[in-house]
């Protein structure tokens, strides 16, 4: 008997070698995660060692906390997908990813430009979907509804936004990463 496996899904031989999400979304996550970390320490070098001009302008609480939340989210959330599941720890770093997208969710809607908001602001409310419905389907026991969510709202919800802000120029990352 043959079982079909979805390519988002795992199989009993790959949570025994301690993956639990499938090849498919276990290959994105860490190609999107690893890709992701290095334009944002490129970035953060660049601004660091005083290779970007006008950064002053970008000197303002809404989009500081924005970005300190949304940076550690990064490499967190990949950790977490790519990880064991079900311990104490992935549970504890998990609430403090959760914490961290809602506080990025919720600075970006005070960082307008243009006064008004903008396309990227759409992630807004699927952050906060996808928020409750990660919290919703972990309470229900609905593992796999909870890593399909997971997978989802880190490709979505913070690489999609991130490789905007990394590609529109007169955005901080394009601006830190490009000058």
């Amino acid at each position: 008997m043959t079982t079909l496996t979805l390519p988002f899904t795992a199989t009993a031989t790959a949570a025994k070698s301690g993956f639990d999400i499938g090849p498919v979304a276990r290959t994105l996550v860490s190609i999107t995660c690893f890709t992701m970390c290095f334009f944002v320490v490129i970035a953060l070098g660049r601004a660091a060692f005083g290779l970007v001009d006008n950064l002053h302008h970008y000197a303002k609480l809404p989009v500081i906390i924005h970005v300190v939340s949304v940076l550690p989210a990064i490499p967190l959330g990949g950790y977490l997908l790519l990880a064991k599941k079900g311990t104490k720890l992935h549970k504890q770093l998990g609430k403090v990813w959760l914490v961290l997208m809602l506080i990025t969710a919720t600075s970006a809607i005070f960082i307008q430009s243009s006064g008004g908001f903008s396309f990227i602001h759409i992630f807004v409310p699927v952050t906060f979907h996808a928020a409750w419905k990660t919290v919703a389907t972990a309470r229900k026991g609905d593992i796999a509804g909870h890593k399909k969510h997971l997978v989802f709202t880190y490709l979505t919800a913070l690489m999609i936004p991130g490789v905007v802000a990394f590609a529109i120029p007169g955005r901080l990352m394009n601006t830190m990463l490009l000058g």
